[in-house]
């Protein structure tokens, strides 16, 4: 016969058992459960920024398996206006807020500088200040008339509504209605795709889209602005003139699933994705 001591033991025994098998267990299924975001976030905006932001995505997203990141492209305006009117939950801005836009929350993640590019086979490495506006005002309509080879100027501005034609002309004093263009162009990949095509073409866009695309083989040159070498040391150094922030922005202070994206774009984690894309990382 089975003592009723005996029985009180061996309950206490299983029950201990039963108490460490869940303890023992617990680690595993609370990083099972410990993801809990979920949902989509759309971003829209800066072209500059689009590509930074859709890499940060993919990274989140593997980090994340309930989350989608949809990142639409359209002008720095355009994220300032989704923001605004809540058809974004993070616009995307490749400058500083304006004025007349502190209403709205900025995240810096990166730093960019413009520069001016031509085809990779044009024989100019430099233009001065004075000859950009010339070209850009058609003044000068010939690569000749500046050290080059004979040949029509093709010159490619942006369209309105884009941050790099704000800094562009503010860096040249110039007004978007005294720049003669033969093409008009959204984002900097077509800019790049333009003059790659054109041995006449002259445009300006991102350093860092720039720089990227040539170092992938694209037939593109930056040339120096200032006299400074256009280059993403430069921006970090703080010698390139024409440097800017590349910013999210957001309608109110984030929470939920934007402000863990925000977070994760503003952090060390995802350094190494924007030196790839070759922009400065925030400090």
């Amino acid at each position: 016969m089975i003592k009723r001591s005996q029985i009180l033991v061996t309950l206490a025994m299983g029950l201990a058992t039963c108490v460490w098998l869940q303890s023992c267990s617990r680690p595993e299924a609370d990083a099972k459960n410990a993801d809990q975001l979920q949902g989509k976030l759309v971003l829209t905006g800066s072209s500059t920024v689009a590509p930074l932001a859709a890499e940060i995505g993919k990274s989140f997203e593997s980090k994340h398996p309930g989350v989608r990141i949809d990142v639409q492209s359209g002008g720095s305006s355009r994220g300032i206006a989704d923001a605004r009117q809540g058809v974004a939950a993070i616009g995307m801005v490749s400058r500083a807020l304006k004025s007349e836009e502190q209403d709205l929350k900025a995240f810096l993640i990166a730093r960019d500088g413009i520069t001016v590019i031509v085809q990779k086979d044009n024989p100019v490495t430099s233009l001065a200040d004075k000859q950009i506006v010339d070209i850009y005002t058609g003044k000068v309509t010939n690569w000749k008339q500046v050290g080059g080879k004979e040949g029509t100027i093709t010159v490619v501005n942006k369209a309105e509504g884009r941050s790099t034609l704000e800094l562009f002309t503010q860096h040249f004093k110039l007004k978007n209605t005294d720049i003669k263009a033969q093409v008009v162009i959204g984002d900097n990949e077509q800019g790049i795709k333009t003059v790659a095509g054109n041995p006449n073409a002259i445009a300006y866009i991102s350093i860092g889209s720039a720089e990227h695309s040539a170092a992938n083989g694209v037939p593109i040159k930056l040339l120096p602005v200032g006299g400074v070498a256009a280059t993403t040391a430069n921006v970090q150094n703080g010698t390139f003139p024409i440097s800017r922030p590349l910013n999210l922005v957001t309608k109110t202070q984030p929470q939920g699933l934007t402000k863990e994206f925000i977070d994760f774009a503003q952090s060390q984690q995802v350094s190494d994705i924007v030196k790839k894309q070759n922009f400065v990382v925030s400090k």
